[in-house]
């Protein structure tokens, strides 16, 4: 297959050209970026060579599907389409690459004999070329809103087909891509197939170059909820005795602002309910303790109890940092109301669809962009509601909280929301594997 479909104009190869000799440049403060970030996870510190294109021996076969899940949300995502595809490939190897550390964590448990997992290399001409080289991928398969310009342009001269799943695009990013069309365009043009959450996300993907769209729904909808942890969660809900309000996957400043209103406003109520907060990022739990206790109130950590049941100190705590990855479930399922996270400061919101799995009432800020689709489906289906801010967020919580009967109303509607979209790993697989059987 030819995916070099017209000449790379000057202007283009300009840009990629001033790119590449940008990141080239920038390479000693990428490697000081993951070593800093290896003080709080050691895993970024591993397998340095690898992302500048140097890995050892694999296992894989050539030929294998490449996987690119970039973090910890495009690898849950990637778990149910990578199932899909073993279930209608029998004898499919993998080829599964990240970016993060929490996504190669994550990305561990789908791996079988005969696959491989490494890093994705550094956007470099050269670094790329060696990756291809020496894994020989048949397909590439990028999750969600993975655009690398040289990444691109050297499967493109390889012939090897790329996949964009589960592929998102905001009019935010469209604008910001198209203010850079000569270097990002060019990339886009070259995927020979995005499958598209929406309708809206397609028409974006045409208007930013690429060819050929499909819309497959959402895989994040697939997601497969681990009962032992919705278990678990609910298990600790009945010990605590009072209702807890979640702050679920929260984003810099949003954990800030509602400390400040719960010291002010629910604090000293004899019936408050326990605050749970979730934050975003591992490397971001010890400073959400210490905003925690400089607001004065007491504190329980996840890791302090680890597999043991939270002891008496931990039930009568105000506030609990779940400080602890791959365990939303158990969360949501504690939880009797979920403010969503990165929907209150403008970075558009975080996955609810997980939520509404578990059974989990969510209350969505004003900022929903990432999920917009999902966003609206959710308050239609009277799982979700929207609130104008943190504070609006917080009153909405706590009266929630107190009304059983309305909770529960919203808690049924958001599973049966969640169970009515499932399909899009099924319809994605099918649509990579005649990809596939084409090439």
């Amino acid at each position: 297959m030819n995916l070099l479909t017209r000449k790379e104009s000057l202007a283009e190869r300009a840009s990629r050209w001033a790119y590449s000799g940008l990141l080239s440049l920038l390479s000693p403060a990428y490697l000081l970026r993951l070593w800093r970030r290896g003080r709080a996870e050691p895993l970024y510190r591993e397998h340095l060579a690898e992302r500048f294109g140097v890995y050892g021996p694999g296992s894989v076969k050539p030929g294998a599907v490449w996987v690119h899940a970039v973090s910890l949300g495009e690898t849950r995502a990637a778990a149910a389409l990578i199932a899909a595809l073993r279930e209608q490939a029998p004898g499919l190897r993998l080829l599964l690459t990240h970016s993060t550390a929490t996504g190669r964590e994550a990305g561990a448990a789908l791996l079988q004999p005969g696959d491989a997992q490494v890093w994705l290399p550094y956007d470099t001409a050269d670094a790329v070329r060696r990756f291809l080289a020496h894994w020989q991928p048949g397909l590439g398969v990028l999750m969600e809103t993975e655009v690398w310009p040289n990444l691109q342009h050297c499967s493109a001269r390889q012939g090897l087909p790329l996949v964009l799943a589960n592929a998102r695009l905001s009019e935010r990013s469209l604008r910001r891509g198209l203010r850079f069309s000569a270097l990002l365009r060019p990339a886009a043009e070259k995927l020979s197939l995005a499958l598209a959450q929406t309708e809206d996300d397609a028409r974006r993907l045409r208007a930013a170059g690429v060819a050929a769209v499909q819309v497959a729904g959402n895989l994040k909808f697939d997601m497969a909820v681990d009962p032992t942890l919705l278990a678990l969660g609910r298990q600790w809900r009945g010990l605590l005795r009072r209702p807890v309000l979640l702050l679920a996957v929260s984003r810099e400043g949003e954990e800030a602002a509602l400390l400040q209103l719960w010291s002010q406003q629910v604090a000293r109520q004899p019936d408050a309910p326990l605050l749970l907060i979730v934050p975003r990022h591992p490397q971001r739990f010890d400073e959400i303790a210490g905003l925690i206790q400089a607001a004065g109130l007491s504190l329980a950590r996840r890791s302090e109890w680890a597999d043991r049941l939270p002891d008496e100190a931990a039930l009568q705590a105000q506030v609990w940092l779940g400080d602890s990855m791959r365990e939303m479930a158990l969360y949501y399922g504690l939880a009797d109301v979920a403010l969503l996270g990165g929907s209150f400061a403008p970075l558009g919101g975080q996955n609810l669809i997980e939520a509404a799995a578990c059974a989990c009432p969510v209350l969505m800020g004003p900022h929903t962009f990432n999920f917009a689709e999902a966003a609206e489906l959710a308050l239609q289906a009277g799982a979700a509601q929207r609130v104008a801010d943190m504070a609006q967020g917080l009153q909405a919580g706590l009266a929630l909280c107190q009304a059983a009967a309305r909770q529960q109303a919203m808690a049924q509607a958001a599973q049966a929301f969640a169970a009515r979209h499932r399909g899009a790993a099924a319809r994605m697989a099918q649509a990579i594997l005649h990809l596939q059987s084409q090439t």
